[in-house]
């Protein structure tokens, strides 16, 4: 039971998941910065901007709905702390993995996207509302995609668990080459899920005045901050585990690697960004469906085929 409560609540869990979700977005808007040739944060800055929001007073708006306002940023982290739970780490192998926890992680992690369009409709906020629509939107746009992208190497490995799947790829390496379509596919609708530039479409300050988000203050918008930044956390290392499942059978190298494999993900989610400007939602669900989704399904077919060929 102590255990337990120390992988809850410690590490793996949420203190160690806040923690290493304040650094990757240190390094998110570090690495941005250099791109733009920009001198960027200080390193304590995610730090400091939490502990500053934990710090103001969290006022609940007249027309906001009284409970669900401020339940929903805590729910959002609950729900990304429990998916991690069941990502590996140090070894191939996550702390509780079962045959299907590949589903239950894909679910956990829409949870959040849910919180995110509650929270804006329920704010009885204008911006809010315009922006929790465009949340679920976005959802129905890149989760198609993405959980083909994360699905279909499972077929190939014939298991749902992502302890299996690692397991499998990480004893024929070279069968890794195989997806990597669904790779770029899952890259791209991540991009989409944590709603950064060209998809940050539900924020859009220039447009929306912070969206969702807008009416969220103080404790209740830290909560929500430290959400995305440990769902930015999480979705790196589900991708890591999905398609670089590289591993050394000693827990402290293995666990390195986990560090850089997720931070060379995260360069590859800052160098998309920086690339691209932000796209109208029109053309964001555009081109998820022409795109994404035909891509992820030609991945799917290939691996079903070579499912029977290599059986």
């Amino acid at each position: 039971m102590l255990m337990a409560l120390f992988h809850i609540l410690i590490f793996p869990g949420l203190l160690f998941l806040g923690v290493y979700g304040l650094i990757m977005a240190y390094l998110d808007r570090k690495i941005y910065a250099r791109l733009q040739n920009r001198q960027g944060p200080p390193w304590f800055q995610p730090l400091a901007d939490f502990l500053k929001l934990l710090g103001k007073e969290t006022i609940v708006p007249e027309l906001a709905n009284k409970k669900a306002f401020p339940f929903l940023p805590v729910l959002a982290l609950a729900a990304v702390t429990t998916a991690y739970l069941y990502i590996p780490l140090w070894s191939m192998s996550s702390l509780y993995p079962f045959e299907g926890d590949l589903i239950v992680i894909l679910y956990l992690l829409t949870l959040p996207t849910l919180c995110f369009f509650l929270g804006g409709w329920y704010s009885g906020s204008v911006y809010a509302v315009l922006g929790s629509v465009r949340v679920i939107t976005q959802l129905f746009s890149y989760e198609v995609p993405l959980f083909m992208a994360l699905l279909t190497p499972a077929l190939l490995a014939n298991t749902w668990s992502l302890s299996g799947i690692t397991q499998y790829y990480a004893a024929h390496p070279l069968y890794i080459l195989i997806n990597i379509p669904a790779f770029i596919v899952a890259v791209i609708a991540c991009q989409g899920k944590l709603e950064r530039v060209p998809f940050d479409l539900p924020e859009a300050e220039t447009e929306l005045a912070g969206g969702t988000f807008v009416e969220y203050g103080g404790r209740l918008y830290a909560i929500f901050k430290m959400a995305i930044d440990c769902e930015l956390v999480v979705v790196a290392s589900l991708i890591a585990a999905v398609f670089l499942p590289f591993y050394t059978g000693n827990p402290w190298a293995d666990f390195g690697l986990y560090i850089v494999k997720t931070i060379v993900i995260l360069f590859i989610f800052a160098l998309f960004r920086t690339i691209m400007a932000r796209i109208r939602i029109e053309q964001m669900v555009a081109f998820c469906w022409k795109y994404l989704v035909p891509l992820a399904l030609i991945q799917l077919i290939v691996n079903l085929l070579l499912k029977g060929v290599l059986a």
